[in-house]
């Protein structure tokens, strides 16, 4: 039997809602099983992130015309109602009566039959509430469509970035000594139940940090892959209004257009302020742009653009050394010099943070959250692959792709080390540590669609208590006068200056140096980084 994309999408969708896996793994499994032109799986992934992303938008559309309780409608067909209403409203390329009838079709095909007649009747009352119509103005009638870019111009290379000198921590109060202060944090933060990377499992389809795989492809969904720091957003006018009035609920407004859980719409509005966040919304709606690293053993930026360039793709540099960021989207093992081990994937934001350690050759370097290899794989070209780095995790599944990329970019000296659950780290001593720990991945949204519904408020405590065990066990391992960087891909200030705070009363040889806070979208991922250093 011939599969057809939609098919394809429809069991991605059911198998991510069943918490399967994560949308990037869980498409290139079923794309690998089955034979789809490359139009086709350009639509599936289109449409699994498109959903995903949207879901909130969607089911705000769709509830008007359901006339039953939530839990009352199959989760397959609820899957299918927004297959359709996510065609009919963010895919202009699709004609109306094919989304309706296509997604209709798949109702024998998810073990629905009976259900084709409810399908097609609120597929159709949506297709006449979405109009032809666009405006550049927010409204209970109007939907946040796509970011349309300013004229072309030279690509940011740090607006919206963040670097800031540190300010003196207070003191504790005297009468501990600092091994004593740092066994009571230590204590404070744990207890019997207490694992070392839970929230990888939980949270995060990729590991903590802000890198995606080192083989991940974009997405191609909905939107722009322009860096949202300059023109205007769009939105879809509705035949009648369905949202929040953005003026009278600018939270409830933004959750609802922009799909975002009510608690953290609340929390963002709060700190930002709705124009800000309609801005992250429309950037974490859209498919995050595509950066590499260009490897510094094997080309410069420039000759390896040049190469590029020899086959008419075009990239432009960021702010970092080494980064490139795509106009379009490519196919990773199709550009020049994959094999060879010329670059590896990873956004800008991400390349911050192992240059913030200044590591040097010769340097013995702790990597405490190494997977799956992006950051160590710089360390050790930032140290001209002249230095050993130790590389951590408690996956052995997961370190295996830190061998992977090794291997593939020719560096030498990694040693990786399976973790025991309890997290004790090699004891060292080290020159340097990098902790790129767990966290909400807020800053990451666009990339891990699926985050934003699975991660609950309540979970932020735990997180917290992870981030400054793990901050707090590197630390010890550091030599004096050696540096510590800290890092997120979270955009929430008590996972970062939070926790590097804490972390710096309690640990009173810990002098912050620097830190540095990227905003998504300009131009890249949403971040954080300190560094600290310990005293002689």
């Amino acid at each position: 039997m011939t599969i057809t994309a939609r098919q394809v999408a429809a069991d991605v969708l059911n198998r991510s809602r069943s918490r399967d896996g994560f949308a990037a793994e869980l498409i290139d499994d079923a794309l690998s099983k089955v034979s789809l032109t490359a139009q086709d799986r350009r639509f599936v992934t289109q449409l699994v992130f498109g959903v995903t992303r949207r879901a909130g938008t969607l089911d705000a559309i769709l509830k008007p015309f359901i006339h039953l309780p939530f839990h009352a409608v199959q989760p397959r067909v609820w899957d299918l109602l927004r297959l359709g209403a996510f065609q009919l409203t963010f895919l202009t390329h699709v004609p109306k009566h094919a989304a309706v009838n296509e997604t209709v079709e798949l109702a024998p095909y998810v073990g629905a039959l009976k259900a084709k007649g409810f399908v097609n009747g609120v597929l159709r009352r949506v297709s006449e509430l979405v109009t032809e119509d666009f405006t550049d103005k927010p409204g209970a009638d109007a939907v946040a469509f796509a970011w349309e870019p300013p004229p072309p111009s030279p690509f940011p290379s740090g607006e919206g970035e963040e670097q800031r000198q540190p300010t003196p921590p207070s003191p504790l109060p005297e009468g501990k000594g600092e091994q004593a202060r740092a066994t009571a944090m230590l204590e404070t933060v744990s207890d019997s139940s207490f694992s070392l990377f839970p929230s990888r499992r939980g949270l995060q389809g990729e590991p903590a940090g802000g890198s995606p795989s080192p083989e991940v492809r974009g997405d191609g969904g909905v939107g722009s892959s322009s860096a949202v720091t300059g023109g205007k957003g769009s939105y879809r006018r509705l035949a009648r209004p369905v949202l929040p009035d953005p003026v009278a609920d600018p939270t409830g407004y933004f959750a609802a257009a922009f799909s975002f859980p009510q608690w953290l719409a609340n929390r963002w509005v709060e700190r930002y302020g709705p124009a800000e966040c309609t801005r992250l919304g429309f950037w974490f709606n859209a498919p995050p742009p595509l950066w590499i690293r260009v490897n510094k053993q094997n080309a410069s930026r420039e000759s390896y653009r040049a190469q590029l360039a020899g086959q008419m793709i075009e990239a432009e540099p960021g702010a970092h050394p080494q980064s490139l960021r795509f106009a379009e989207h490519h196919s990773i093992r199709d550009l020049p010099g994959y094999a060879a081990g010329d670059f590896a994937v990873q956004d800008h934001s991400s390349m911050l943070v192992a240059s913030a350690l200044g590591v040097e050759p010769g340097m013995r370097v702790l990597d405490a959250c190494a997977a799956p290899g992006g950051k160590t794989t710089h360390l050790t070209e930032l140290m001209d692959n002249r230095g050993h780095v130790t590389a951590c995790d408690i996956e052995a599944k997961r370190l295996e792709t830190v061998t992977t990329l090794c291997q593939r970019l020719q560096m030498k000296d990694v040693e990786t080390v399976l973790l025991n659950e309890d997290g004790e780290l090699p004891p060292g001593p080290f020159d340097a540590a990098l902790v790129d720990v767990p966290c909400s991945n807020t800053g990451v949204l666009g990339r891990r669609p699926e985050v934003r519904w699975r991660l609950k408020p309540n979970e932020f405590e735990h997180l917290i208590r992870l981030q400054t065990r793990l901050l707090i066990l590197a630390a010890e391992r550091v030599k004096p006068g050696g540096a510590v960087v800290y890092s997120t891909c979270s955009i929430e200030p008590d996972e970062n200056e939070g926790v590097v705070k804490a972390v710096c009363r309690g640990m009173r040889s810990l002098s912050l140096e620097a830190e540095h806070s990227s905003a998504p979208g300009r131009p890249s991922d949403g971040g954080y980084w300190a560094r600290l250093r310990k005293a002689k």
